[in-house]
């Protein structure tokens, strides 16, 4: 068979080491020139901050940090951006905080230098998202594409078992939708199945072992591989989901990622049965198969005992009408099964009290 397909990849300098995010943050100041540098990191994140750049001067610290990157909070940073001058951000911390970091170069065009301590992947996209009125947009800019992005698996030490685990499977979000999103390719594909491979692997060993840095290392490899992915093919049926239930309710990112990736596999994997098998095989099934496919994650759900019904997040039964009309404004058409109402109803239905999803599950029903 024969492919033609129009692939782009993004440029970005990516530092990796152990112990070495300190080294990597001065040599980028030091490498850019820049004289007016801006910290952004939550409360929470500041003293891992404060060493990460314990070698750099800090013209200002900024740490109104709050997932989903309220349109307020964002021209708030930009602000304080503009009030010093600001000639380089350093973002240290998750999604919530580089995509602060990116709302400011929206507008601003001021680089970016990502220090992840989570597994979010937002560092090696060129997309950004900011909510108001309960609604989140998202948008693909370049001047929000961090130009640098320094990955440290110690910093991801301090993220709990819990929060690693929905941190790392929002990131297999990002290689599952990057199967078949609008702009999926053959080059896409393999980076999401090469991630995915590495993921499946990396969290059961960070469960086990929390302080295991090879583990928390290859769930970094396989975040920034699945980032990559998405960048490239775009956002697919499960992402819009995620972010009318995020930007309209206020459902937190990662643990809502984590939830709503098994039923969209579920959902599609039918109608995608050779993708579906190489996704069985990178989660570790024997067989790949679509079937196969729902069955590895449901496995890797058990062992990693990751979170399972969006009722224990604030999803109410009474909300799914709302959310499943918005969503269907916003999902692909290049889905590859047609997204109906009553196919969403139940997706949404299922994903908030739990059922476990098998394969064809919202087909038949």
């Amino acid at each position: 068979m024969t492919m033609s397909f129009d692939h782009i990849t993004l440029g970005q300098r990516v530092l990796f080491g152990v112990g070495q995010a300190r080294k990597h943050v001065a040599g980028e100041v030091a490498r850019r020139g820049a004289g007016r540098v801006m910290v952004i990191a939550s409360p929470r994140e500041h003293e891992l901050a404060e060493g990460v750049c314990a070698q750099i001067s800090v013209r200002v610290w900024f740490d109104d940090v709050v997932q989903h990157v309220p349109v307020g909070k964002a021209e708030a940073a930009r602000a304080v951006a503009g009030e010093h001058g600001v000639d380089l951000i350093v973002s240290v911390g998750g999604g919530s905080t580089v995509g602060l970091a990116k709302a400011v170069a929206l507008t601003t065009g001021i680089p970016i230098v990502a220090v992840p301590t989570t597994y979010a992947g937002s560092e090696a996209t060129n997309v950004w998202g900011m909510t108001e009125n309960r609604t989140k947009t998202t948008g693909v800019d370049d001047r929000v594409l961090p130009a640098t992005v320094v990955y440290d698996a110690t910093l991801t030490t301090s993220l709990p078992v819990d929060l690693s685990v929905a941190s790392g499977l929002n990131s297999l979000a990002h290689c599952v939708d990057s199967l078949w999103a609008p702009r999926a390719d053959p080059i896409n594909q393999a980076l999401a199945l090469e991630g995915a491979r590495a993921l499946a692997r990396a969290l059961p060993g960070i469960v086990a072992d929390p302080d295991d840095l090879q583990a928390r290392e290859q769930a970094l490899y396989g975040c920034y591989l699945a980032a990559v992915a998405f960048a490239s093919a775009g956002s697919g049926l499960h992402h819009k989901i995620c972010h009318v239930l995020g930007g309209t309710f206020d459902l937190p990112h990662a643990e809502t990622h984590a939830i709503v990736l098994r039923y969209v596999l579920a959902l599609n994997a039918p109608a995608v049965p050779e993708l579906a098998g190489r996704l069985a095989t990178a989660l570790g099934s024997a067989m790949g198969s679509e079937h196969t496919a729902a069955d590895a994650l449901n496995r890797l759900y058990e062992a990693l005992d990751a979170p399972r019904r969006l009722a224990d997040y604030g999803l109410t039964e009474r909300l799914i009408p709302e959310a499943v009309a918005r969503v269907l404004e916003v999902a692909p058409p290049s889905n590859p099964i047609p997204v109906t109402r009553a196919n969403l109803t139940t997706l949404l239905s299922d994903a908030r009290t739990g059922v476990t999803p098998t394969a064809g599950l919202h087909i038949v029903r």
